[in-house]
């Protein structure tokens, strides 16, 4: 993925933006936590006649004039218009009932402003970095002989990558201790999260879970790999066990795309949360 195709997705963002502005959407309460609920509550309320984004020490999103909270009953803020905006477009997108579990902006929103678990920046740098010791592509089999050539073929290049951009050493095991992590590596990879901010550590952490991978995370945060390409690779075995033995006919697309889902929230997270991202007021009013 290149620059020019993140900033082409902020900028349909900005587009939704504009109809959000002016058109009746939206519901009021956020999502409690992340993970998907069996049911999702119906609307008890009329909706809100329209979206309005608030720029006061951070960005507000207020539902026909009412101020959105965050389950600890915190002002809902966010750091960028950009960010805001694709938080309304995520509550935009509900209909008739509210599926809390396929907001995942705005549970990583939610997560960053109320802290539940009460972690530092560091303790959250730590847990990421954590992920090294069991990173899905450091994780080799030996056999089959199909499955090993194909597990290099695609898991060593971004090794590769990933020890030459921050020259470091990362290495894979057949081990089921798993690879023998340096400690200059972890060093290197704090050093280098202790950079980015706590709203951007949350999206890390979360996407590193998604992906049981620090090492995709960080394709994903340098924009050397695209979502489906980081959520195919942490897939890999699973992948080919499909293609040898099938799979159940819905259950493995749902999971991927619920997969991807997640990634593409968290790395658009990470990114909106990194850079400077306010849109011209100017450009909303096309």
């Amino acid at each position: 993925m290149c620059h020019g195709a993140m900033w082409r997705s902020c900028l349909r963002l900005r587009d939704a933006g504009c109809r959000l502005l002016t058109q009746p959407r939206g519901a009021l309460a956020a999502p409690a936590r992340p993970g998907p609920t069996p049911q999702a509550p119906a609307r008890a309320y009329a909706p809100p006649t329209g979206f309005h984004l608030i720029f006061q020490g951070g960005f507000e999103i207020n539902l026909d004039h009412r101020k959105l909270k965050t389950p600890q009953a915190k002002l809902f803020t966010v750091p960028s218009e950009a960010l805001a905006i694709a938080v309304a477009t995520e509550w935009d997108s509900q209909q008739d009932t509210i599926k809390f579990y396929t907001m995942h902006l705005t549970t990583l929103c939610n997560t960053s402003l109320d802290n539940p678990t009460q972690r530092n920046k560091d303790q959250l740098i730590r847990a990421a970095v954590k992920f090294l010791d069991t990173d899905t592509i450091c994780y080799r089999v030996e056999e089959p002989a199909t499955l090993v050539e194909l597990q290099k073929n695609e898991w060593d290049p971004i090794i590769e990558w990933a020890e030459k951009r921050y020259d470091v050493e990362i290495g894979s095991s057949t081990s089921i201790m798993g690879p023998s992590i340096p400690a200059r590596t972890r060093e290197v990879l704090i050093s280098h999260l202790a950079s980015y901010n706590m709203w951007a550590l949350q999206g890390i952490e979360f996407v590193v879970t998604q992906l049981k991978s620090m090492v995709l995370t960080l394709g994903l945060m340098d924009l050397h790999l695209t979502v489906e390409q980081a959520v195919l690779l942490s897939r890999l075995e699973e992948e080919y066990q499909i293609q040898k033995w099938g799979n159940i006919e819905w259950a493995h697309d749902y999971e991927l795309q619920e997969l991807r889902a997640r990634t593409a929230a968290g790395t658009l997270f990470i990114h909106l949360c990194s850079e400077s991202t306010t849109v011209k007021h100017k450009l909303l009013q096309q």
